[in-house]
């Protein structure tokens, strides 16, 4: 078969799954499993490139605070933030927008999927005590977690490889070249989310209160997870570091919160509720959507979709920069944005200096039109896999439109917000 026949086989499979995945949740980690198996046994993907493939370092930090959180979860102190949370909100609105605001702000400094791990579990306590259904407040708290990701150097994987390609430090994500940066652009889109909400919770009127006292069983789950985002926080500033650094300090972490536990509990049965507790059809599906993204990399899709940007952008600056922040968020929605992402920077940095202006709109473009475009589907982002993960094992169905219900305007008012602030500071 011609490169060209494979690719577009490799596009209608694509689509396909996609396909099952809107229309058929519940198959969707079956399905995209099986695109992966035949995109290796079609060579869209050679059999030697799907261990590059896989992103190891998202699985063990996946896998590290899943463990991690039952701990945290049986102790009971998820119980006790929200109870703090219910007595600052006057009704279940304002809870969920402090929700998602609060998810926000640990994102910035910390993985997307690390945040949702973490802050999904208070979320979920929340609702138990309110006896509301989780779904909604769940899918912002993922969503405002992608957001916040590109706001600093350490938030996002997208925003290392910036810093790394244009030579940027921790505080030009603040401050650069005598203007705000990235940091402002991200937080004026999380702004303008809130009267968003406000409207899509809007029939949330009912009235909140602790009227329980949780009491924390153990501490030592929650000094875990706190150490973890300390260590993840300066694993950053390390340079050259190997790629699953994160990934090995949560699987440590995670090693000795069970043997800590199995210790004082004296009995191996926590250790294996906790393995229990990972929930490993999310794995399954992130494992097989790296590999399916791989493959449409591998054939030149993403290739080919940067160079129509630029091309169509022509050489007027506003144009171009307005085809990479939108187009950005398209492509995002359904492909991984880290290989989206590595490869436009070397693109726009060709394209800059060919026009001869600097770069950094077009960067900051890209960063976030590709960190905001995963919201747009429940598949889009791992963060978004990750929670719609948890909600099922609570229970819950997340319908395609369920996510797009918010998902959708949510990108849309945070993206346009960043996009014009962008231009006007920066253009």
């Amino acid at each position: 078969m011609s490169e060209a026949s494979l690719k577009i086989v490799a596009l209608i499979l694509f689509g396909l799954m996609y396909l099952v995945i809107i229309c058929a949740p519940k198959l969707k980690t079956w399905t995209a499993l099986a695109v992966a198996a035949l995109y290796v046994i079609l060579g869209i993907l050679p059999p030697g490139e799907i261990g590059a493939a896989i992103n190891w370092n998202a699985l063990m930090m996946i896998t590290g605070t899943m463990l991690i959180v039952y701990y945290f979860i049986a102790s009971q102190m998820p119980g006790r933030i929200a109870e703090a949370l219910l007595q600052k909100a006057p009704n279940v609105m304002w809870v969920t927008i402090l929700m998602s605001l609060f998810s926000g702000i640990v994102s910035a400094f910390i993985d997307n999927v690390a945040t949702v791990l973490m802050v999904a579990p208070v979320g979920i306590a929340v609702c138990r005590k309110l006896k509301t259904d989780p779904v909604a407040m769940i899918i912002a708290i993922a969503v405002s977690s992608n957001l916040q990701g590109a706001a600093t150097l350490v938030g996002d994987t997208t925003s290392i490889m910036l810093a790394a390609h244009a030579k940027m430090d921790f505080l030009d994500f603040f401050w650069m070249n005598g203007r705000p940066g990235m940091f402002f652009a991200v937080e004026l889109g999380a702004l303008a989310t809130v009267p968003i909400m406000m409207v899509l919770f809007r029939r949330d009127t009912q009235p909140v209160a602790a009227n329980t006292h949780t009491v924390v069983q153990d501490y030592f789950p929650s000094v875990m997870l706190l150490l973890m985002v300390a260590l993840l926080i300066g694993a950053s500033f390390l340079p050259h570091k190997p790629d699953i650094t994160n990934g090995l300090i949560c699987m440590t972490l995670a090693a000795v919160t069970i043997a800590v536990e199995t210790v004082k509990e004296k009995s191996p049965k926590s250790a294996v509720k906790a393995m229990e507790s990972v929930d490993y059809e999310t794995l399954g599906l992130l494992t097989a959507l790296f590999c399916v993204i791989a493959g449409v990399t591998n054939m030149g899709v993403i290739d080919d979709f940067a160079r129509w940007i630029v091309k169509t952008g022509g050489s007027d600056p506003f144009l171009l920069y307005t085809m990479i922040v939108w187009g950005s968020v398209l492509i995002s929605a359904f492909v991984d944005n880290i290989p989206y992402v590595a490869t436009m920077l070397p693109v726009l940095s060709a394209v800059t200096a060919q026009m001869g202006i600097e770069p950094f709109l077009l960067y900051f473009g890209l960063l976030s039109g590709a960190t905001l475009g995963g919201n747009l589907t429940p598949v889009g982002a791992s963060a978004n896999i990750t929670a719609t993960g948890l909600l099922r094992k609570e229970g819950c169905r997340v319908q395609f439109k369920d996510f797009t219900r918010i998902g959708i305007p949510f990108t849309l008012s945070a993206v346009l917000a960043g996009y014009l602030f962008l231009w006007f500071v920066w253009g």
